[in-house]
């Protein structure tokens, strides 16, 4: 198993894991994303979203991509995972596990307080799996977003 930074020829392999990331979520319809749009993301001159690619014997497994966030009550960074897919014919192999630990150990290195994701709540195998290795759930927090139509309008006045 080789997990590796990606690389810009890595974009159209990270749209196909994000859209059969979004099937599995049940939201394939909300991709609007293109290999384009992630190659002017994460390889710019000052990326703010990053990538990794897990291989298992030379072939792609599975991806996360991730960013920094800011906890101003620890005055330090975060690591964010906002995705992570194994292709379903790679599971059981430990690779979502590796990719987890490997971003775990990049946020200990960097000083980070703290590396969290969100995981939908029917999501029963994620949420077993997460629990199982000590992530806790924050139910205390209700996320808000505000995008498309309403974003626009807001922004607006």
């Amino acid at each position: 198993m080789n997990i590796r930074t990606a690389q810009a020829d890595d974009c159209s392999l990270i749209l196909r894991f994000v859209r059969d990331l979004a099937l599995y979520e049940k939201a394939l319809e909300e991709v609007t994303a293109t290999a384009e749009d992630l190659r002017a993301l994460l390889f710019c001159e000052h990326p703010k979203v990053f990538g990794l690619i897990c291989e298992i014997d030379g072939e792609a497994a599975g991806f996360a991509l991730y960013f920094y966030n800011f906890s101003s009550w620890r005055g330090r960074l975060g690591l964010y995972l906002e995705d992570l897919y194994i292709d379903p014919a790679q599971r059981g192999k430990g690779a979502g596990k590796a990719l987890l630990q490997y971003l775990a150990r990049q946020a200990v290195a960097e000083g980070c307080a703290r590396f969290e994701w969100n995981v939908l709540d029917w999501n029963e195998p994620a949420i077993r799996f997460y629990e199982s290795f000590g992530a806790e759930p924050q139910s205390e927090w209700v996320g808000y977003r505000l995008s498309g139509k309403a974003l626009d309008r807001f922004a607006a006045g």
